[in-house]
């Protein structure tokens, strides 16, 4: 259970800050140490032996509600140790929402003006969400999807570029640095060390690239699983279809053991199948996942399936999927 309490910061009549109630803690140190969920009964009803387990990470707990809250805290954190980012500078990045989100949180936490080029068909919940924290969106063309909100991105830091720091989620090292930091040995701890593959969806391909380089440098043998739509026209949230896209300069496609494409009809039965079936609201990325992981397990005898579920389904009610 994540814990999150506050601390009003004041003057007291001396002019000096009201010292720390014991115990406190900033709602960014709440970010990571999120709990790997046992779902191997579930599983075993869709055809998992006896001998595998299936589990998943729940990265909604994160505050923000996704993963992406590990990486944006840490490519703001790596920026201003370098002297890239600070107080006169705007942060700006493009995103299809939990990024966004992310950025928009931090920002509000450590005093940043935050602006974000997002897609202007994304779900109303995530356009929300990040005015609520403060900051400033631009939306893309809806009909370009990520893609045109990189491009656009670039051009508004082009103009200007001494006004911004540019995150740049897709060619950040800080992005998968944070989950070969926390993300993977989160997971060997957790899974004391017996995983055997390792499930997850590409976007910025961050969590991947990071959580898979940690676990094959504590295992070799751990089989890492690449999950993407199935093609182009296949639109599952959060994930790219690489092939089409621009790729993620972080991406290592040397790492994946095994590409395994889902269709967007696969990723929305799952991810309601979770939510009636196992009291999981997920996202569809997380729907995704699951079916990946789902048919790794269905084909082995003995082992443990360890994907990640990015965020919940609070994000993606007003599209529709849930009715």
């Amino acid at each position: 259970m994540l814990r999150v309490s506050t601390v009003v910061q004041k003057e007291n009549r001396t002019g000096a800050k009201a010292r720390p109630v014991s115990g406190s803690t900033s709602i960014l140190n709440q970010i990571g140490d999120t709990p790997l969920l046992d779902l191997s009964e579930f599983a075993h009803k869709l055809g998992a032996p006896a001998g595998v387990g299936v589990y998943a990470k729940a990265e909604w707990l994160n505050p923000g509600g996704s993963v992406k809250a590990r990486a944006a805290l840490r490519m703001v954190e790596d920026a201003e140790r370098s002297g890239k980012l600070t107080a006169d500078k705007i942060l700006i990045d493009s995103s299809s929402g939990n990024t966004g989100i992310a950025y928009a949180l931090i920002g509000a936490v450590k005093g940043y003006a935050v602006h974000l080029v997002m897609p202007a068909n994304v779900s109303r919940e995530r356009k929300a969400l990040v005015k609520a924290y403060g900051a400033t969106l631009i939306e893309s063309d809806p009909l370009e999807g990520s893609d045109g909100a990189i491009r656009l991105v670039r051009a508004l830091v082009a103009k200007a570029p001494e006004r911004y720091f540019y995150a740049d989620q897709y060619n950040n090292e800080a992005n998968w640095q944070a989950h070969y930091t926390s993300t993977g040995p989160e997971i060997w701890q957790q899974s004391d060390g017996r995983i055997t593959h390792f499930v997850a969806g590409l976007g910025t391909t961050g969590t991947f690239v990071g959580t898979g380089r940690y676990l094959k440098d504590r295992k070799p043998a751990v089989e890492l699983i690449a999950v993407q739509p199935e093609d182009e026209l296949s639109v599952i949230e959060g994930l790219k279809h690489l092939p089409t896209a621009i790729t993620p300069g972080i991406y290592d496609v040397s790492l994946a053991d095994e590409q395994l494409p889902v269709t967007a009809e696969d990723a929305w039965t799952m991810t309601r199948q979770l939510s009636s079936e196992a009291g999981l609201f997920v996202g569809f990325s997380s729907g995704a996942a699951m079916v990946a992981a789902i048919q790794v397990a269905n084909r082995l005898e003995s082992g443990v399936v360890v994907t990640l579920f990015p965020d919940d389904g609070s994000k993606y009610v007003s599209l529709g999927i849930f009715d």
